[in-house]
């Protein structure tokens, strides 16, 4: 004769069930609902500029116009966030491996370094660029003095001022998820190849650098991909011929009003991103991670 399961064991069946539904009703309403809403209107049409409720008409001409006309903003966009994201590893994998390895009892005082940008505006980090990059200001003055730049040279609406401002504001996003992967490395590990007669450099290459890949990826993404749709940076560090896509896709809702066009513009930019992402994770081996 079948038992009869305990009272409990039908509704603690369903109870994974019902921890996931905030999450999933929450991604349903405030993710996938707008990315329908968007979709739908990369593809409709406007009669004018003043046409605020554009018609479905199924307007696929949409994307290949924006491609055609935006393709330049799209290169520099993913051009200036490469570089930053370069630049955000060589910078950041030294900091983050001296805090997990060397940090000591001045960890904790490192890692609040590090977040201490947090504390202050992204906007108002971005404004205190530009007072320090200006022509009259000390970086300028100091890059002169020392005649790597020249006279009447500048820094400010350049393209390096752009990726500095991206590698500066997103540099905190790349150490702290390498520090994570960092701190978790048992260092014994290092000391076993050690006593395998590796030197120091080979232990780093076969050991450590393998195992901290995830927090690598993870910094990557997190730098790369509000990089390639920043539009502050371009707009406030840069000039006319360093408009980035979120300068394009900012002008073309907000002042443009041609609301289909942008829409497109987001739709093309989150599938390159999401491409690359996948090639990205194929060539680290971190596939499980996306």
């Amino acid at each position: 004769m079948e038992r009869e399961p305990a009272p409990g064991v039908k509704r603690g069946r369903f109870a994974p069930y019902g921890l996931l539904a905030p999450g999933v009703l929450w991604l349903a309403l405030f993710f996938l609902v707008p990315l329908a809403t968007l979709l739908r209107m990369s593809l409709s049409s406007k009669a004018n500029r003043f046409d605020f409720e554009p018609d479905f008409t199924w307007e696929w001409s949409n994307y290949s116009d924006a491609i055609t006309e935006f393709g330049e903003q799209f290169r520099r966009s993913f051009a200036y966030a490469g570089i930053a994201t370069v630049l955000c590893i060589l910078i950041g994998y030294p900091l983050a491996y001296v805090i997990a390895f060397r940090g000591g009892r001045y960890r904790n005082l490192l890692l609040g370094l590090v977040v201490v940008p947090f504390f202050t505006s992204y906007l108002i980090r971005t404004f205190a660029w530009r007072t320090l990059l200006a022509d009259e200001g000390p970086v300028v003055s100091l890059l002169q003095d020392v005649g790597v730049l020249a006279d009447g040279g500048r820094l400010l609406a350049t393209s390096w001022a752009v990726i500095g401002g991206l590698t500066y504001n997103f540099l905190p996003f790349m150490v702290l998820p390498i520090y994570v992967a960092l701190e978790k490395i048992d260092v014994r590990l290092v000391d076993a190849a050690r006593d395998l007669y590796s030197n120091g450099w080979r232990a780093f290459r076969k050991v450590v650098l393998p195992l901290s890949l995830p927090g690598v990826f993870a910094g990557s993404l997190l730098t790369f991909i509000p990089a390639s749709g920043d539009f502050v940076n371009a707009q406030f560090l840069g000039g006319p011929n360093h408009t980035m896509i979120g300068n394009v896709v900012q002008n073309q809702f907000l002042v443009q009003l041609d609301y289909p066009t942008a829409a497109a513009l987001g739709f093309i930019l989150m599938t390159i991103i999401t491409v690359a992402v996948l090639v990205y994770a194929r060539i680290l081996g971190t596939e499980e991670l996306v």
